[in-house]
């Protein structure tokens, strides 16, 4: 199983990462701001992740960690 973390502190809620996600789980937290005044991304189910790691590749500031 494969772990995706987030800096949701550091995130700026561009959502590249949101369109990049084949699975549909990466998402925009629309009840939560950051630290810089942005909705941070994370992944609403952390189980159905696989690892592709597409996330972390679009992601501009390099928020996303992807382990398998």
């Amino acid at each position: 199983m494969a772990k995706v973390t987030f800096n949701r502190d550091l995130c700026k809620g561009c959502g590249l990462c949101v369109g990049a996600c084949p699975k549909h789980i990466v998402v925009l937290d629309e009840e939560v701001i950051n630290a810089k005044g942005y909705h941070p991304a994370g992944c609403s189910k952390p189980e159905e992740c696989i690892g592709c790691a597409f996330c972390a590749t679009m992601c501009p500031d390099c928020v996303i960690t992807v382990e398998k």
